[in-house]
């Protein structure tokens, strides 16, 4: 079968993008609300999340490559990719799940718990984005294709993202919504005092007004002047039967109504299943809209010692490999401080669901752009200009104040649709790079090839939550102490702003080192395409 001009259809396109929407309910969710989870609400040191983050990533990137060549020896009637995607489903969903409960534990039982649920929710991420992402390269023969079916992927990566991002506060403060007692007296004109109380202990609250004008001081004189600080709201542990009373202004006739406390725990676990659910089922329609056509050289033996020596010496492949690490590094710490970000030092949580959806339309955006700007300037290239854009525009974050939200919103937008590049380059870069080891070895293992995409990613996030952990615990960090929070603010604009453009600086140097340009991809897809449409049929 010649696949030289394989064009896919619609359908196959939308069902494959579907399946890193699914993903991305996940990868997001993780990488975006699972820190200010563990530490805000599970009440986790960061210094321990950041560690966790780091070792559980790095020894999941291993398996990584075993999952790689598990993939390229897997045989069924469905391919060797497709029924992995099937298989993990449901457990995918489960263990999401089971990331943003909160069993009562002791501090050790907490650290143990998050170990165990977050090594098993990426061993099974694993088994289900390896294959998934294996199987672009074997959808079509044609790079220019794949490009394009890669930009249908990150379209569905970059919804998938919007959802979670835009929904899941919305969703935690609906299900989190408490019953507490509110008692609201007038002291002047927009200025009131609120006491609250509850009949429960809740180790994690959220108290603002609905419309999130007003700004909150405690009433408890004897609290430090930092601790003090007015904000659009606060987060605090409420023990059962006792008051708290705080100094409300900048509202007008405000009522124990225009009062929303949320139980963060209860609002992020309900929130949660529900996303799982939709993970699972777009799981499933990837699996049934997709097809396998490209298919290792018929005579190729099973060899892990060939596969493994041919991948050490693909250079394109070993460049890819630090890019991707790299990159997601970039990312990740963008992603992993935004909401910390607007809680701490807007004092808007909500806000954070806005901003998030406005850097995913961004990416959708940068995502379309990417096929035909590719073609105009190659991938390495466009690689290249998109990193030194987007880290110098994010850079920019630095001279923002808590009250510049236009900027904000602004910058962190434009520095998205940048971003948005690297991940459609990337997965289409590494079919290249299984093409290249095809071409010159004659021998291909699309599994382990791209083994490399899923390793760049966790083990890129990892480097980021360290950071992220580490940073903040040099400024003292702690999310259920509001004088700890208010001291850690510079850490936390540093993570916003200037920590991350460093990275896509150097990422920027390193991709130079990448050989494969646009001539030389012509002539290898030409060449692959020829030696398929001479071997015998099946």
């Amino acid at each position: 079968m010649n696949l030289t001009n394989q064009k896919l259809r619609f359908s196959e396109k939308a069902g494959y993008a579907l399946g890193d929407g699914a993903a991305n309910i996940a990868w997001r969710g993780v990488a975006t609300f699972l820190f200010i989870f563990y530490t805000d609400v599970f009440g986790l040191n960061p210094a321990v999340v950041g560690v966790l983050m780091l070792i559980a990533r790095f020894g999941d990137g291993i398996i990584d490559i075993l999952m790689g060549i598990i993939c390229d020896r897997t045989n069924s009637k469905y391919g060797k990719f497709r029924p992995w995607i099937l298989w993990t489903a449901i457990p995918l969903g489960i263990t999401l799940s089971l990331l943003f409960t909160t069993p009562n534990l002791d501090p050790a039982g907490k650290v143990v718990y998050a170990y165990a649920t977050y090594l098993l929710f990426f061993l099974i991420y694993t088994a289900n984005n390896i294959p998934y992402g294996a199987l672009m390269a074997v959808m079509s023969g044609d790079d220019k294709e794949r490009t394009s079916l890669g930009s249908y992927r990150m379209v569905g990566a970059f919804t998938g993202g919007m959802v979670v991002q835009g929904a899941l506060l919305f969703l935690v403060a609906h299900f989190g919504n408490i019953e507490p007692t509110i008692n609201v007296a007038k002291l002047e004109a927009k200025k009131y005092e609120v006491t609250v109380s509850t009949h429960e202990d809740i180790k994690n609250v959220n108290i603002k007004t609905k419309d999130g004008i007003a700004l909150f001081t405690w009433a408890d004189t004897t609290l430090t002047a930092i601790a003090n600080v007015p904000t659009q709201g606060k987060s605090f542990s409420m023990k059962a039967n006792k008051d708290y009373s705080f100094i409300v202004a900048g509202e007008e006739n405000l009522e124990a109504g225009n009062i929303s406390i949320i139980d963060q725990k209860r609002g992020y676990s309900s929130a949660i299943y529900i996303l799982s659910f939709f993970l699972s089922l777009f799981l499933m329609i990837t699996f049934a809209t997709t097809k396998e056509r490209v298919q290792p050289p018929k005579d190729q033996e099973t060899n892990l010692r060939k596969d493994l020596k041919d991948l050490i010496r693909n250079r394109p492949w070993v460049v890819l490999l630090f890019i991707g690490v790299l990159f997601n590094v970039y990312n990740s710490i963008k992603q992993g401080i935004v909401v910390i970000y607007f809680t701490h030092y807007l004092h808007n949580q909500l806000l954070a669901a806005s901003y998030m959806v406005g850097l995913m339309l961004a990416s959708i955006a940068g995502a379309m752009i990417t096929s035909p700007l590719g073609k105009r300037y190659g991938k390495r290239n466009l690689f290249i200009y998109a990193l030194i854009f987007s880290g110098a525009v994010n850079a920019l974050l630095v001279f923002c104040g808590p009250g510049n939200t236009i900027g904000i919103f602004a910058i962190g937008i434009v520095s998205e649709f940048g971003a948005a590049i690297f991940p459609t380059l990337f997965f289409a870069m590494l079919g290249d790079a299984a093409d290249y080891s095809e071409f010159k070895n004659g021998r291909r293992a699309t599994g382990l090839v791209y083994s490399a995409g899923s390793f760049a990613t966790k083990f890129g996030g990892g480097i980021a939550g360290a950071i992220i952990g580490l940073v903040l615990a040099a400024f003292h960090y702690n999310g259920q102490d509001e004088v700890a929070i208010q001291g850690a603010v510079p850490g936390i604009i540093m993570l916003m702003s200037w920590i991350p453009t460093i990275i896509a600086l150097i990422t920027a140097g390193v991709m130079a080192l990448y050989p494969l340009n646009q001539k030389k991809m012509d002539e290898i897809t030409i060449e692959l395409n020829q030696r398929r449409a001479n071997e015998p049929s099946h």
